[in-house]
């Protein structure tokens, strides 16, 4: 079992990479919800993946797209997108909320992805160009140390992958770093109970299975709050596992004053 930050990490990345590498050769993929993570993948339908979008969106996408849906929402339902703006997504896998988010910021907006393994980024740029996008960038990276100039997004979007992160301080502390003075977030993940103890999510499920690694509500709002974010929501959708939750987060990054 991983322990160590870096070991985590690594096995987040070989997890992931072989969900991406599932859909490109048609086999049963793995991540947060499918069923090679969780022993009962029928109890998981509908909380996490592509039954969390809409047919219309769904319709919208390749088929290589959906299947690498592997997140619990939908974070551009939320997000209020608008025309020309630009938007980031941490952790963007197969680029489903890319693609979904370049249609919704229209020719004159920029959508970045941001994601750690080769082989998603890989089936992510094919996908972008089966959907016909131009207007996206995906960018090899790790969301604790984005790489992207600071007040350089209108927009940063993530689903279900921040509870995946070693470091969420320094996440948080990144989103709010590359977002302009006003900018505004619209996260899904999932977030644990005020009432559950760290011990208590980890009983629950793995931490790459994206239960062990959830903050709670409280401290999701304190983050969010000590990065500079105000305006913070942390809204439960549904239960995920007995005390847990997949959310529907949103803030707005503080105004600074003009020099």
């Amino acid at each position: 079992m991983a322990t160590s930050a870096d070991e985590l990490r690594e096995e987040v990345r070989r997890r992931y990479a072989a969900s991406a590498r599932a859909v490109t050769d048609g086999s049963a993929g793995c991540g947060c919800g499918s069923g090679s993570c969780f022993p009962d993948a029928e109890s998981e339908a509908g909380k996490f993946g592509e039954a969390l979008y809409d047919a219309e969106q769904r319709g919208e996408l390749p088929a290589a797209a959906t299947l690498a849906s592997l997140g619990c929402g939908n974070p551009t339902a939320v997000a209020d997108l608008r025309e020309g703006e630009t938007v980031l997504d941490l952790g963007s896998g197969g680029g489903i909320d890319v693609i979904l988010s370049a249609r919704r910021v229209g020719p004159d907006g920029t959508v970045f992805g941001v994601d750690m393994t080769d082989e998603m980024l890989a089936l992510a740029r094919e996908n972008a160009v089966d959907a016909g996008v131009a207007n996206v960038h995906f960018l090899k990276g790790e969301i604790e140390h984005i790489p992207l100039p600071s007040s350089s997004v209108d927009v940063v979007i993530s689903n279900c992958v921040i509870n995946l992160s070693t470091d969420k301080p320094a996440v948080l502390t990144e989103m709010a770093r590359v977002l302009k003075s006003g900018g505004r977030i619209g996260v899904s993940d999932v977030v644990a109970e005020d009432r559950l103890t760290p011990e208590e999510r980890a009983d629950r499920g793995s931490y790459v299975g994206c239960i062990a690694g959830a903050l709670s509500r409280d401290e999701y709002e304190a983050g969010l709050e000590a990065a500079g974010f105000e305006q913070v929501t942390v809204e439960f959708t549904h239960q995920v596992a007995d005390g847990m939750h997949g959310a529907i987060i949103k803030a707005v990054k503080a105004s600074q004053p003009e020099r």
